[in-house]
């Protein structure tokens, strides 16, 4: 049950909040909702629809995007608490019409089947190369395992961040699960 202080305080709570975030490097300035996940803000009001919202739990990953350089489940981001943040999403990591090695990677690696996850594991994995903590294909897993890939495509996720990552076939070829039979290279 509310106190009579909280009802008061919901009262005078603002109906929107003036926001401004550096989105893949431009500035942008919006009028939200206080609950207004980054994700939401991102699709709906940036209409940069890269970024996919697929459980809206947290779980799943295709929600992941760079605010502040840390890769983040936009899904679960109150956009009042990073006011003022730099994001970086899916559509922010090409230079004009040059993909990113990441971008590169995954099509030459055919590391995604329907691409629904792909803009959140290229946003993860991004981060994750600049966080230095990709050593070797099972750091990749590790690393990765909070992005999900509904069609399994996680072979070729690997392989191409290893490539990305400027490992390539040496990292691969200690790979255990890399050479299994059947794996694709």
């Amino acid at each position: 049950m509310a106190t009579p202080d909280a009802e008061i305080a919901r009262a005078d709570a603002p109906a929107s909040h003036a926001l401004t975030f550096d989105i893949n490097g431009e500035t942008h300035r919006f009028d939200v909702e206080p609950w207004t996940s980054l994700l939401d803000l991102l699709r709906e009001h940036a209409h940069l629809t890269g970024t996919k919202k697929g459980c809206d739990h947290g779980q799943c990953g295709a929600c992941t995007a760079l605010v502040n350089g840390q890769r983040i489940n936009t899904c679960l981001a109150l956009a009042v608490v990073y006011d003022g943040a730099s994001i970086t999403t899916i559509e922010g990591l090409a230079n004009g019409d040059t993909l990113h090695p990441l971008q590169q990677a995954f099509i030459e690696h055919d590391a995604f089947q329907c691409g629904y996850c792909t803009p959140g594991q290229i946003c993860s994995a991004y981060a994750m190369l600049e966080e230095g903590h990709a050593r070797c294909a099972d750091d990749v897993r590790e690393q990765m395992s909070g992005n999900l890939c509904r069609c399994g495509a996680y072979t070729n996720i690997v392989a191409a961040i290893l490539d990305a990552a400027h490992f390539g076939d040496d990292a691969r070829q200690n790979d255990p699960v890399a050479n299994e039979p059947g794996a694709r290279p």
